[in-house]
Order: structure tokens, then sequence, then C-alpha cells
């Protein structure tokens, strides 16, 4: 399937399909489960907890040609920019630029309403994904540790918009 069939939309108010969302959630950080550690707080989602994060935040979807949801992104907006969170990509559809797509788009919600800067937290082990992010324009800004862990877990990164 073409990417030009993938179609990127806000999540609109009345979304009713967050079990879709929840599974692909699921689908596309269950590589992390015995790489990552703590476990991603992924685990800890349900329907009703993306549907809260979803009023909260703004959420954008990729839509294949057959309606399947095959990415996800949320935008929480703060002060000085937007973190930008839980972005997914089915895994029979990544390495197509749905990614790239679903980030672009948050990155056009931060600069429609003044922001100059976009943040994202990334696993000290998940050294793939700090490249991807790079490629996109982020840069490392300071690394963080969970409660109770005495190194490093995550990695802050932000990209700089006009």
């Amino acid at each position: 399937m073409e990417q030009s069939r993938i179609s990127i939309t806000q999540i609109p108010a009345d979304f009713c399909r967050w079990g879709d969302v929840l599974a692909l959630i699921m689908r596309a950080f269950a590589f992390m489960d015995g790489i990552i550690d703590p476990p991603s707080s992924a685990h800890l989602l349900t329907v009703d907890a993306l549907r809260a994060k979803a009023l909260r935040e703004t959420g954008f979807l990729a839509l294949d040609g057959d309606d399947r949801i095959v990415g996800c992104v949320f935008a929480l907006e703060r002060a000085d920019g937007f973190y930008i969170g839980k972005l997914a990509v089915a895994p029979d559809r990544q390495g197509q630029g749905i990614g790239r797509r679903l980030m672009q788009a948050a990155e056009d919600l931060a600069r429609s309403r003044g922001k100059s800067a976009i943040d994202l937290e990334t696993r000290i082990e998940l050294t793939a994904n700090h490249a991807a992010f790079a490629r996109l324009g982020f840069r490392e800004t300071e690394r963080t540790a969970h409660d109770g862990y005495d190194r490093p877990t995550s990695i802050t990164m932000r990209k700089t918009i006009s």
C-alpha cells in the first residue's frame, strides 16, 4: 500500500475507537518488553485512560485507505511548547514515513499555537529511536531516571521550530 493512501487526522471530540488505538499502541510498543527497564507506561493504558488523555491533549491518527488506524501520536500543550508522547505505528506499516507524518502534524500544531519547541522522551535502550528522532531534527537535552533508579533511564529530546 502506498504512503499516499495514509491520511493524518486530528482525533475528533466524538471519537469512539479507543479500543483500536489501545491495541495499536500495545502492538507498536510490544518490542520494548524485555528491552527497556522499567517497563513501558503503555502497559498502564486503558480505553478510559486514552479517552481522558485525549481531553487534555491533542491526538492525531494515521488512517489507511480502509480506515484502519495505523498510527497515533499525542501532543500536550505546555507554556514553552508541546510534549509529544505515545507515538505509535503499526508494526506492519513501520518504515513507510507514517511516524514522520504524525510528528509533522504535531509540529504544525505547535507552530500554529506560536510555540517554539517540541519535546519528547525516549528510553536509553532504544538507540534506533534516538537516531530516528535526530533525523527529524531533535537533539538531546537531558537524561533522567525513573523513580527508584540510580541510573538514567530516559533521554529528553527537543526540536526547536520556527
